[in-house]
């Protein structure tokens, strides 16, 4: 561990999810149980026992169990698990894994990053892990609440996690364009599925946001109150275009996301109030 290493003993919870993540599935970077073995040894780890056909998650949590009390060891797992040369033969997965470790990783309240392919933990906020969650608007609703179509809510769902990476790593701007874009596409397949004929002959395509949200309005679907900030959140996810930003000459910064983030919780809450009763 490095003289200032930001790194405790972890929860048992989180030891779980990173035995999770270092075994890999469908959806991140995939390792046979042999693999394991040696993913631990391209760690630092000394004396890792030969994998024995054990369970592959239940094997790599018992050997991150056996060393729970050292936290050099689990940060050597950690940094080696955001380090680009474990990803020689698919590079593509290595942002995914950081993310996954640090949706879990916060609560203990550090992160990983790697600029420059040096991977480091940095301390951080675990509050950062849900934010607006401990604001006046807590969320409500989750998205298979207000939209039928699973593929939909699914791929919803994860651009507000993707917005929670942005907000834990400072990346403010990018958490508000995606927080736009969330909210743009839970808009337009709310009006969609409750009435469609609302959309008149715009396709839902090009519809705008700015079109949507009054409609959502007008319909009864969200309040007079969450209409009127929602443009506010629509003029600051239209910086998605450096041009808008250096007309309004002003870069958002976290008490910017701040007030963005409760007022997609508002949206989504009043979208779940208003939904129609099943006959």
């Amino acid at each position: 561990m490095t003289p200032h290493s930001p790194l405790g003993i972890l929860d048992a919870n989180i030891l779980e999810e990173l035995a999770r993540v270092i075994c890999g599935d469908e959806h991140l970077y995939y390792r046979k149980g042999y693999e394991i073995a040696r993913f631990l040894e391209h760690a630092g780890w000394q004396r890792v026992p030969e994998y024995d056909g054990e369970y592959r998650r239940e094997w790599a949590l018992a050997r991150l169990t056996e060393r729970r009390e050292d936290p050099t060891e689990l940060e050597r797992v950690l940094l080696r698990l955001a380090d680009p040369r474990e990803y020689l033969d698919e590079p593509e997965q290595l942002p995914a894994v950081i993310s996954a470790v640090n949706a879990f990783l916060i609560h203990e309240g550090v992160r990983l990053e790697n600029p420059g392919g040096r991977p480091r933990l940095v301390a951080c906020a675990p509050s950062l892990a849900h934010p607006g969650s401990q604001g006046p608007v807590e969320l409500r609703a989750t998205m298979t609440d207000l939209i039928t179509d699973q593929n939909m809510a699914g791929l919803l769902q994860h651009r507000l996690d993707e917005a929670h990476t942005c907000y834990a790593n400072g990346a403010h701007v990018a958490a508000i364009i995606m927080l736009g874009s969330l909210l743009e596409g839970v808009l337009v397949h709310v009006v969609h599925e409750r009435d469609a004929s609302l959309l008149g002959r715009t396709s839902p395509d090009r519809v705008s946001l700015d079109s949507l949200i009054k409609t959502c309005h007008n319909a009864g679907w969200i309040g007079a109150d969450v209409e009127r900030f929602c443009h506010e959140l629509r003029k600051y996810r239209n910086f998605v275009h450096p041009r808008a930003e250096i007309r309004e000459a002003h870069a958002p910064d976290r008490d910017t996301l701040d007030m963005c983030w409760p007022v997609v919780n508002a949206v989504l809450n009043d979208l779940a109030d208003s939904q129609p009763k099943a006959a």
